[in-house]
């Protein structure tokens, strides 16, 4: 059934990745009425997410960030899309970092890097960075269930010399590369919602308490890693702009969780700043009432 569904559904989603921009956000803007309008896909958690972290903020405008986020979703989605036929050259001028040279001098150091990320703004494209460093780039990400798909998102990202691996075998793979002498940059998307309890860490994330992955953090400290933070901008449609801002470079001199709080707290300041590119579909704020007595 895996392999009836992947040959189904693949000549359409390479058919939508060869369509130009100007349609393709056409087709984004038709996605958006069925998503959000028609079938109100995840409004559910949507909207009590929004009113949960804005307590402040009326109806009105909670149900604004919503639309304009439900906006952004279904650009994502077409854009996640549009890497299968993509060129590099306009990859390049759509995902722009400003500061590479920040990668560089960690380069010239001998200094892997654990590199966090939040599902905010754009995240998609992050394997084109991979043109501009020496690096050799992995990604920590959870297997898709079709195997046939699962192949597929691999081998995108693998055109840029970016290999997705999952949590289980990031420490023996990481390990292995600095053994080698390799020098790495490793990706981490940490502010999703691990198993409460399976956590070992709770603090508060936009003023309210949950559980923390800390497991960019613990694989830092092991291999003595840098912790750099992008953050994204969505400078007009289809356009980025991309950060970095180093955490630490010597991740041994922090306390535990100290790196996983900085890492949260600039996460809040997007947010804070423009809270419709946050991805409001994820149950992040589920186990606010399972905080166990240590943490309270």
């Amino acid at each position: 059934m895996q392999l009836i569904a992947y040959i189904l559904i693949y000549p359409f989603l390479w058919l939508i990745s060869i369509l130009p921009f100007r349609l393709l956000y056409i087709l984004s803007d038709i996605a958006y009425i069925f998503v959000y309008k028609i079938f109100g896909y995840r409004k559910k958690t949507v909207i009590p997410n929004l009113k949960l972290v804005f307590p402040e903020k009326s109806e009105e405008e909670i149900l604004d960030i919503a639309s304009k986020f439900y906006h952004h979703l279904c650009d994502m989605i077409l854009e996640s899309i549009k890497s299968l036929t993509i060129s590099e050259k306009e990859l390049k001028k759509r995902f722009v970092a400003t500061n590479i040279e920040l990668l560089h001098d960690l380069e010239k150091k001998n200094k892997s890097v654990i590199l966090m990320c939040a599902h905010y703004g754009s995240w998609e494209w992050i394997f084109i960075l991979q043109r501009y460093i020496n690096y050799k780039g992995y990604a920590i990400y959870k297997r898709l269930t079709n195997k046939y798909f699962d192949r597929l998102v691999k081998r995108i990202r693998a055109k840029y010399n970016t290999y997705l691996i999952t949590n289980k075998q990031a420490i023996n793979t990481l390990i292995e590369a600095k053994n080698k002498g390799e020098l790495t940059l490793n990706g981490f998307i940490s502010d999703q919602s691990p198993k409460a309890h399976k956590a070992y860490y709770w603090n508060e994330f936009m003023g309210i308490k949950v559980p923390m992955h800390t497991g960019a953090e613990i694989l830092a400290k092991k291999l003595d890693m840098a912790v750099v933070f992008f953050r994204v901008e969505r400078k007009k449609r289809g356009y980025y702009e991309l950060t970095f801002e180093t955490i630490t470079e010597n991740p041994n001199e922090y306390k535990n969780y100290e790196i996983t709080d900085i890492f949260f707290k600039k996460v809040e300041e997007q947010i804070l700043e423009a809270p419709q590119y946050y991805l409001w579909t994820h149950k992040r704020w589920k186990h606010r009432n399972k905080v166990p007595p240590k943490f309270q």
